[in-house]
């Protein structure tokens, strides 16, 4: 009997003994049930005095080889704990290395790479890019830390995969074959309160797919393997991350055997009428599948945003000893899986799928560890509908022809939110050595024109700064106008709206921004979505930095002085005392994480960094460190007291200066404080790009108006993008103004603006709404009539629903909503519904989803009060 048979008459008898063997069954009502004997749930006490008693006798407990294997002792917290009652402990004080270590050479302390935490000793220290001076070593944690800081990392620095045979950094290869014996466990994370899983008890060695996409249902059909191991003796429960939208349909553990190959998946034939429901995907092993059993799980609710699915594990499993979980499920239209028809996409020709996982939405793309403290290997094997071209975030894929599947194999640690996908009418082309960008075809061309040998531009540039680009190739993919932000950093293959194409200069800054998150935020990451400016703030600084070495300081400036006046503006609507304001922000359980991104995560975060680089005096002894500190964490998730303490140990005379304590702008505060950023750049740099801007913006608002003067003193059409939206956004920021001015802005401006951009036109067609100037709104009806990207929408439909001219967005809105994706539609229903009736029922026949409106990462709550909107945090991710 063949290996697939096998695999589906054992997955039958499964089903067969489901009510003997605890097996999870549908219950009454279409509910969740589960036979097996429930997990017992600690006290929340119980827990946090546990965790402490580890945190602090850990360092003893690993000195004095108390788990056996020269590991540190497990966190001994239960299984089936809600997350979010398990409190953030302190970690045990950082200790300084031992005296003698090896070092390099350089103008400063190389940074001396961690062995992973929770393994023994085997990796070898290599040499850093940069010498220490004199003594220098780590410090201990200091009081200036505070909060979340204070916590050790929440490292996973699984060591990088053995690349499977016949698989290169091109893309292009055969299928995966046998792995080496994974790397030890890591060292348990302390808890994360956007997270329900157990991540703290369970070492993650790698996670395998098996997806099979189904437009036409708008389903997809998934098998997830997990590769684990117990941090702890006898754990009763695995809890991972899922989401209502996620239906779980069973659960199986297995023992992993010594030098196994990989699991194949075995899917329904392709001509084949699935009945209802559809079944997943089957894993296939090289040994029998008699050798897995059952398990019973429950489903239990965690938040708005997510479950938690518990697991209950046999009783005789030892740490350290590897095995999978075989969790198979389908999944609907979510916060991580986009569904479109193709009547939204360019080409009207094909159906198109995407994933967008930051923060916390691949939790309803596949149980997970939902957390960015946990990275580890992944591999997929995904089935589409005959043509279209599946596209994941992984260093090598390959497609098998005879098969009609793909298969992918990300080689380097990630953590779930950056494992992504993609599916639709796409064809690519070639524009670098290491590069190539994919599209529909309608949009190859103009995409091919506007970055051939751009990218291998920015990435020799950024190497030269931060050292080799690790991920092998850097792909760019198009997305049609309903992806919901700018752009996603996704490893080997980032998600851009194909929106920005037609605006050259926010495109650089989109691209070079989501190059910068190679290093740091994909290499390197936050650990706690608390401070997601870890991430945030050094890659806008790398982004800069980049832009410095490619087309000077000027645009740069003039870039980063568009970017600060949006931070001003949001601080004015928000309010200085905000807690939002701060860079290391309390995450209260219950509140998604996307709610915590903003213009502060950026642009304060930016400040810091820069103000940490002018501390060093020359900001290529900045880039060393940073060089050094990429180095030393890479493939690691950090809090900031390791970028912090790392920075004073490579500078020892700063810290001899106690830069750390400087009166006005210590880093506690920096880190803690509410309000704008304590020290801004130094922009004088870039006055011959925005001086002409400030004058200009002087003429149009000084009484009495000379508008001859004005309208003859700078012709827009030979500025640069950015110089036109920061004069856009001051006159934005002063309206209403007088009508005579719009009047006189309109007569001189407007025909010239028609024919610019789109970040162009939004600002000036903001700029008609909100001082109501009729002559003029008709360029508003036509602009909402072509464009199906909320960021181009949401900004007018606020406006508009902010002032008299409510009545006319309704009427626009009736008009276009069928060419808006389900999602968008529900956010403007939404905004237009504010302090009105209900909206009569809207004829929504062609919509097959119920997904709720999501807040998903437009980076900040959707309000529509103030001068706010999303153009005002119009950033990548």
């Amino acid at each position: 009997m063949d290996p697939v048979q096998r695999a589906r008459n054992w997955y039958r008898r499964i089903q067969c003994r489901g009510s003997e063997e605890g097996v999870h069954s549908p219950g009454a009502g279409g509910t969740d049930s589960v036979r097996a004997a429930p997990v017992q749930i600690d006290s929340v006490q119980g827990a946090r005095n546990r965790y402490k008693e580890s945190a602090q006798g850990s360092r003893s407990r690993a000195s004095a080889g108390s788990t056996g294997h020269g590991c540190r002792a497990p966190v001994p917290l239960r299984a089936g704990l809600p997350r979010c009652a398990r409190r953030r402990r302190a970690g045990p004080p950082r200790t300084a290395p031992p005296a003698g270590r090896a070092r390099g050479s350089g103008p400063g302390p190389a940074l001396p790479r961690p062995v992973p935490r929770g393994a023994c000793a085997v990796l070898p220290l290599l040499p850093a890019p940069v010498a220490p001076s004199a003594g220098a070593s780590l410090i201990p944690a200091r009081p200036w830390i505070s909060h979340s800081s204070r916590r050790r990392p929440r490292r996973s620095m699984a060591a990088p995969a053995p690349r499977p045979p016949g698989l290169c950094c091109c893309r292009k290869g055969s299928a995966p074959g046998p792995e080496a014996p994974p790397p030890p466990p890591p060292e348990p994370p302390p808890p994360d309160v956007a997270s329900a899983s157990s991540s703290q008890l369970f070492g993650l060695r790698h996670l395998r797919l098996g997806l099979e996409l189904r437009p036409e249902a708008r389903a997809l059909a998934g098998c997830l393997v997990l590769e684990l191991c117990a941090l702890r003796p006898h754990p009763r429960a695995l809890v991972l991350d899922v989401h209502p939208a996620l239906r779980v349909l069973s659960a199986a553990f297995r023992r992993a055997q010594p030098g196994e190959a990989p699991c194949a998946f075995a899917f329904q034939p392709g001509d084949a009428a699935p009945p209802p429901p559809a079944e997943p995907p089957l894993p296939v092993f090289a040994r029998p599948p008699a050798a897995a059993r059952p398990l019973g799980f429950r489903v239990d609710p965690f938040t708005d945003y997510g479950s938690s699915l518990t697991v209950s594990l046999p009783a005789a499993l030892q740490p350290h000893q590897p095995f999978q979980i075989i969790v198979r499920y389908t999944a609907a239209d979510g916060p991580a899986i986009w569904w479109l028809d193709p009547e939204l996409t360019y080409g009207n020709a094909k159906p198109f799928v995407f994933t967008q996982g930051h923060s916390v939405c691949n939790r309803s793309f596949f149980p997970c560890f939902d957390t960015p403290a946990v990275k580890c290997t992944y591999s997929a094997t995904v089935k589409a509908p005959a043509g279209l071209q599946v596209l994941m975030s992984a260093t090598q894929s390959t497609y098998l022809e005879e098969e009609g599947v793909y298969q992918f194999y990300m080689e380097y640690p990630v953590p779930a939110y950056l494992v992504a996908l993609v599916a639709g009418d796409l064809i690519h082309a070639d524009i670098g050595p290491r590069s190539r960008v994919w599209a529909e075809p309608c949009l190859l061309p103009t995409a091919i024109s506007k970055l051939s040998g751009m990218v291998e531009r920015w990435l020799t540039a950024a190497e030269s700064l931060y050292g080799p680009y690790i991920w092998g190739r850097y792909d760019i993919v198009f997305l049609p106008p309903s992806f919901p932000i700018v752009a996603m950093e996704n490893p080997c293959l980032t998600f851009i709206i194909s929106s920005i194409l037609e605006s050259d200069e926010f495109l650089i800054i989109d691209v070079i921004h989501e190059v910068a998150h190679s290093w740091f935020g994909n290499a390197v990451t936050n650990a706690t979505w608390e401070e997601m400016w870890l991430s945030e703030g050094l890659a806008t600084y790398a982004q800069r930095r980049i832009t410095t070495e490619t087309y000077g300081a000027a645009f740069t400036c003039l870039e980063t002085a568009f970017r600060l006046d949006a931070l001003h503006r949001q601080m004015k609507l928000l309010g200085e005392d905000n807690p939002v304001s701060k860079l290391q922000v309390k995450l209260e359980p219950g509140v998604n994480p996307s709610n915590l991104m903003n213009l502060f995560t950026y642009e304060k975060g930016y400040c810091f960094v820069y103000y940490l680089s002018q501390l060093c005096g020359d900001p290529r002894h900045f880039d060393s460190f940073l060089r050094a500190y990429i180095e030393k964490y890479k493939f690691t998730s950090v809090v900031a007291q390791d970028l912090l303490d790392s920075f004073l140990n490579y500078f020892p005379e700063l810290k001899e200066q106690c830069v750390e304590s400087k009166a006005g702008l210590e880093f506690e505060r920096w880190l803690n404080a509410t309000g704008p950023p304590l020290a801004e750049p130094d922009l004088s740099q870039g006055s011959s790009l925005t001086r002409p801007v400030e004058t200009l913006f002087r003429l149009w608002t000084t009484e009495p108006l000379d508008s001859v003067a004005a309208a003859s003193s700078v012709d827009l059409t030979k500025w640069r993008t950015f110089q036109t939206v920061l004069f856009l956004d001051r006159l934005l920021d002063g309206s209403p103004l007088p009508h005579e001015v719009i009047k006189k802005l309109s007569e001189c401006y407007s025909s010239q603006l028609d024919s610019m951009n789109a970040e162009i036109r939004i600002r000036w067609l903001q700029i008609v709404v909100r001082n109501d100037y009729y002559p003029d709104l008709y360029k508003v009806r036509r602009f909402l009539e072509n464009q199906m990207s909320r960021m181009y929408t949401i900004p007018l439909y606020e406006d508009l629903c902010t002032g008299t001219l409510k009545s006319f967005a309704l009427e626009i809105f009736y008009q276009t909503q069928n060419q808006l994706h389900p999602n968008l539609r529900k956010t403007i229903q939404q905004i237009l519904s504010q302090g009105l009736n209900p909206l009569p029922a809207i004829d929504t026949t062609t919509v097959t989803t119920d997904t709720p409106a999501m807040v998903l990462e437009d980076k900040v709550s959707e309000a529509t009060n103030g001068a706010i909107s999303l153009r005002d945090v119009n950033v990548s991710a």
